[in-house]
């Protein structure tokens, strides 16, 4: 597991969980959070073409490549509800990425916990100054290699 530590400003937020994403603008990517609206419509300014928040992604059917949770000022147990929701619009081989508040190393575990008993492994993880992100992936399945 990698980890890294550094100053994150806001506008830094969808760079960072990109980065530990790893995707590529041709994988589809769902997005949840308060600000999912926000943060779709960011990648697509940017050229992500296939990206859906929530609000609007469809019925769970393992369709998309990258989940990437916005869950700052909110609590675990919502967090830990979502996770349970979430890891079906997601394909066996895809990457979740969480971002939450920087919090007690017990908090971090607990996030690192509600990814492995859904069956992730966590692959990454970044302490910045406004939250800690985590990249994970299913236990059993190897990752795709990166699009250019």
């Amino acid at each position: 597991m990698n980890q890294s530590h550094h100053t994150l400003s806001g506008q830094g937020l969808i760079e960072s969980m990109i980065a530990l994403a790893g995707c590529s603008k041709q994988q589809r990517i769902i997005i949840a959070g308060e600000k999912s609206i926000e943060l779709t419509m960011e990648l697509e300014r940017r050229g992500y073409r296939h990206v859906a928040a929530t609000a609007n992604c469809g019925k769970p059917a393992e369709q998309y490549d990258v989940a990437l949770v916005d869950w700052r000022r909110r609590t675990f147990r919502a967090l830990d509800a979502t996770l349970d929701w979430l890891v079906d619009f997601l394909r066996p081989e895809g990457v979740l990425v969480a971002w939450t508040d920087p919090q007690k190393q017990a908090a971090r575990e607990n996030l690192s916990a509600a990814l492995e008993s859904r069956g992730f492994i966590i692959e990454t993880t970044t302490v910045h100054a406004n939250g800690y992100g985590v990249s994970a992936r299913r236990r059993d399945v190897k990752p795709i290699p990166k699009a250019a």
